[in-house]
C-alpha cells in the first residue's frame, strides 16, 4: 500500500518542443518551475507546475505517434480541475483551441469536456463543484 500516494508529475513527449511549451506555459498558463536541454538525448525537459503537481515535458527526435482512438490501452487522457468549466471553455474557444461542448457527469453532476494539446493528446477539464 502506497500510505501517502499522490500524483507528483505526468510526463507528455511532444513533437514539437516550442509549439507544446507555448501552449502549456503560455496558453493554459502553466508556471515553469525547470528547463533544460539534455545534448546527449538531443532532448528538452521543461518542468511545469500544474496546482500540487507537475507536468514533464519531453522532446526528442522523431517520437512515434500517439495510438489512435481514447479506449486504446494506455493513459486515457489528463484532467485538469477548474472552478468554472464555461469560464474556461470560452477562454480555450476564444485561443483558437477546438473544444467538445459541454457535458454533465451522470454520477458526480459535475460539468466537464474535453480538448487536445498540439500533438492530439486529449485533454479534459473538470469543474470543481457540482451545478
Amino acid at each position: 500500500m502506497l500510505a501517502t500516494a499522490r500524483i507528483h508529475h505526468v510526463a507528455i513527449i511532444c513533437s514539437d518542443y516550442e509549439r507544446s511549451k507555448k501552449f502549456y506555459h503560455e496558453l493554459l498558463g502553466f508556471e515553469i518551475i525547470s528547463e533544460h536541454y539534455r545534448a546527449e538525448r538531443q532532448s528538452y525537459k521543461l518542468d511545469l507546475q500544474v496546482g500540487a503537481c507537475q507536468i514533464e515535458l519531453f522532446s526528442f527526435p522523431d517520437p512515434p505517434g500517439r495510438v489512435t482512438g481514447p479506449e486504446a490501452c494506455g493513459l486515457r487522457h489528463l484532467a485538469f480541475e477548474v472552478d468554472d468549466v464555461a469560464e474556461v471553455l470560452r477562454f480555450l474557444r476564444d485561443n483558437g483551441v477546438e473544444a467538445e461542448d459541454i457535458r454533465v457527469d451522470e454520477y458526480t453532476g459535475k460539468r466537464f469536456t474535453f480538448f487536445r494539446d498540439p500533438d492530439n493528446l486529449p485533454l479534459e477539464i473538470y469543474e470543481s463543484r457540482a451545478l
